[in-house]
């Protein structure tokens, strides 16, 4: 009789609670940073693996939900057939087929904290900063709006909140990007991993890459708008995407030129610049330093067979095991000719290369780009 009052008891309190939290509307957003203490054996592949970068500017993590918004106002129009723009006091959003971007007349020095703070506020940590770069990386995070909202997750979760999970995480790189007239423009990518099962069995499970999510890319540029001093409703109707646009191609294709593997855009070189860039972010690779006026992006990369046969295809970015291979120094160069672009790899001293680690890292950014 005790226990049945004691169970009467317990469930009477969950819905009590259950019906004071349905007052509330339920965040479509609100991540948690897995942090250093309760990181699972997330993994990512070898050929993309980060440097170790200077931890003065780590913080410690915490959650902080970011309210659902609506997008309800008119789409942005087209302005010259694949880019569209919006502009509300001195920042506006710019549209290239499914890519979404920021142009603020701010210099970048005048962004990076409040861009910095932004990321902290919607519940993650970093993993990598700098400044000198414009560079702001998120460590993995769970989106915990994506957990089941019943009666005993909605009561009891908050209490018991490790014992819920998904099998989804989330990273995102934010660079700030210095423009010659004193504007910037601000990129975000995102990065997905998800947990499956290894066999039929389900009793054990790898991490592996699952396929960007565009709108979540905009979702989170236009909070940053609104971090910025845009309005919501402002921001919302300017960041809503036009389902009915069309998404201008660029028929990437690799090709060898003078026995040097080479990425063929149909597009110039304004372009071409702008969609290297953010392939080298979503797809992980350690962007050095950066010198438009030459079209090069100087990058690091981990031959993935170089690395400790304990690692496996996957490196764990949380475990403390063997240290990976040293990273070798590349270049990446974008040369623009009327409409047509050419992307290749050089070597450190800024020769043509055309080692197999080469053709990776130009099938690399082909892929992303198709």
């Amino acid at each position: 009789m005790k226990q049945q009052t004691a169970r009467l008891g317990l469930l009477s309190i969950a819905l009590g609670l259950s019906a004071c939290s349905t007052t509330f509307q339920e965040t479509k957003i609100d991540y948690k940073s897995a942090g250093k203490n309760q990181a699972p054996s997330l993994e990512v592949p070898p050929d993309l693996t980060q440097l170790s970068q200077d931890s003065r500017y780590n913080v410690p993590g915490g959650v902080v939900s970011a309210a659902a918004m609506q997008a309800n106002a008119k789409a942005a129009k087209p302005a010259d057939n694949s880019t569209a723009a919006n502009k509300i006091g001195d920042v506006r959003i710019e549209r290239d087929g499914a890519e979404h971007w920021l142009v603020v007349d701010r210099a970048a020095d005048k962004l990076w904290e409040p861009t910095r703070d932004f990321w902290l506020e919607n519940g993650f940590i970093y993993a990598m900063e700098d400044r000198q770069l414009g560079i702001l990386e998120t460590d993995w995070a769970e989106n915990r709006a994506k957990l089941p909202q019943d009666i005993i997750r909605k009561s009891l979760g908050k209490v018991f909140d490790s014992l819920y999970s998904t099998s989804e995480r989330d990273k995102f790189r934010t660079r700030l990007e210095r423009e010659a007239d004193g504007k910037t423009r601000i990129y975000v990518t995102h990065r997905g991993m998800q947990e499956v099962y290894t066999s039929e069995r389900k009793d054990n499970t790898i991490w592996q890459p699952r396929p960007r999510d565009p709108e979540l890319e905009t979702e989170f540029l236009r909070r940053i708008m609104v971090k910025l001093g845009v309005s919501e409703e402002q921001a919302s109707a300017v960041a809503k995407a036009d389902k009915s646009a069309a998404v201008a191609s660029s028929n990437a294709r690799m090709d060898t030129v003078n026995g040097v593997p080479t990425l063929q855009l149909d597009e110039g070189f304004e372009r071409a610049w702008r969609r290297v860039g953010v392939a080298l972010d979503r797809t992980g690779f350690t962007v050095e330093d950066r010198d438009r006026s030459r079209g090069i992006y100087f990058v690091r990369y981990v031959d993935p067979n170089a690395k400790p046969e304990s690692k496996g295809f996957f490196s764990k970015i949380f475990s403390q095991g063997k240290e990976a291979a040293a990273p070798a120094k590349y270049q990446i160069q974008v040369k623009g000719e009327g409409n047509k672009s050419q992307v290749s790899v050089l070597n450190e001293q800024g020769q043509p290369d055309s080692s197999a680690n080469s053709q990776r890292i130009v099938r690399i950014i082909t892929d992303d780009l198709k």
